[in-house]
């Protein structure tokens, strides 16, 4: 089954609506920075890969638009553990 995630500018989101709920992940967008600071999965749609299709959605918008993602939320931060390719979003050392 595909879900479509929508980028909500207005409310600086990521959301993905199933069956009359709303997941999302928050964000604070800064200079060529995507702080990631909360991520919900209301409880019905819980294990099924939702928190992962919003955290690597949001991660490769922010590689596409060629920003660095500080990963305040606990659950990006266990995203990008398990997924080295996206540490070096995380990586700021480059960064005036």
């Amino acid at each position: 089954m595909e879900h479509t995630i929508i980028h909500n500018e207005q409310k600086s989101r990521f959301e993905l609506s199933l069956e009359g709920h709303l997941a999302h992940i928050d964000y604070v967008r800064g200079d060529g920075t995507l702080d990631l600071h909360h991520t919900l999965v209301p409880k019905p749609l819980e294990g099924r890969g939702i928190g992962s299709l919003l955290a690597r959605f949001a991660l490769d918008y922010a590689n596409a638009n060629d920003l660095k993602v500080i990963p305040t939320c606990p659950f990006v931060k266990v995203f990008i553990d398990r997924h080295p390719a996206y540490q070096p979003l995380t990586d700021l050392s480059n960064e005036d």
